[in-house]
């Protein structure tokens, strides 16, 4: 049971904080799904987005992990439903754009992974706050 208080506990002390950590996690989302996600469902001339590979992993299990990462873990993230543990795959994918993909790229190119990761660590570290679902079912399990 401390596992799950762990998990979903978030309280960032007060109904201005939690408000602007909810709307910071919703727009986080949305970007996250409007400009890498759907990228995931279009094709350009026949093809389908290329997704770098940098750790050599199986090309399914690569371009799994990736679209579960830009379109399905976004919604857990609008809802706030086990934000802390649905964001890691995404903070994988950024570190490893930013760290390996993007490397001896400009800073302006890097800036981007840098920026999702940041913040996704940042919401790991808080959690959805307050007004999430997260908390919800943390309220029934206590009660």
């Amino acid at each position: 049971m401390e596992i799950i208080d762990l998990l979903l506990t978030s309280d960032v002390g007060s109904p201005f904080n939690n408000a602007a950590l909810l709307i910071f996690r919703v727009l986080l989302a949305l970007e996250l799904f409007r400009v890498h996600g759907l990228k995931k469902f279009r094709v350009k001339n026949g093809e389908k987005e290329h997704v770098p590979n940098p750790l050599n992993l199986p090309e399914a299990l690569n371009s799994c992990v990736a679209s579960f990462s830009d379109t399905v873990v976004p919604i857990f993230m609008l809802l706030g439903l086990g934000t802390r543990l649905a964001i890691l795959p995404t903070i994988g994918v950024t570190a490893i754009g930013y760290f390996v993909v993007h490397r001896h790229d400009s800073v302006e190119v890097r800036d981007v992974p840098y920026m999702y990761t940041l913040c996704l660590v940042f919401l790991l570290a808080l959690g959805a706050g307050t007004y999430s679902l997260d908390h919800y079912i943390l309220t029934l399990i206590n009660h």
